[in-house]
């Protein structure tokens, strides 16, 4: 009994090292997969937030011409100072234009400089 004792008292518990590689090699496979998959969900996330602004422009447009504004392009500056658009996310700083085509097309033109 008293041998028994010592031998649980001296048993030495651990991980190998070839147990902690094995762990650390799974856990840079599992990065390796997930961290692109990230990566894409940030750049549609970019892409759909960009969209969804646009949208918003558009629409403010729309309103801006529908309540009489003058048949020149608008400024998106214009929009936000008149409170047709909110100034979220800087978007006075916008140097944009919408011609009233664009905003009955609903749509904006890619304009080249």
């Amino acid at each position: 009994m008293r041998n028994r004792i010592k031998q649980l008292l001296n048993k030495e518990e651990g991980f190998t090292l070839v147990e902690l590689l094995g762990v650390i090699v799974i856990l840079g496979i599992i990065l390796a997969i997930a961290v692109p998959g990230v990566g894409k969900i940030v750049d549609k996330a970019r892409t759909e937030t960009a969209d969804n602004q646009q949208e918003l422009i558009l629409d403010a447009a729309q309103l801006y011409f529908l309540n009489g504004g003058e048949d020149d392009p608008v400024a998106v500056k214009t929009l936000v100072s008149e409170n047709y658009l909110e100034d979220k996310n800087d978007l006075g700083e916008s140097t944009k234009t919408v011609s009233k085509t664009e905003a009955e097309a609903g749509k904006l033109e890619e304009k080249t400089n």
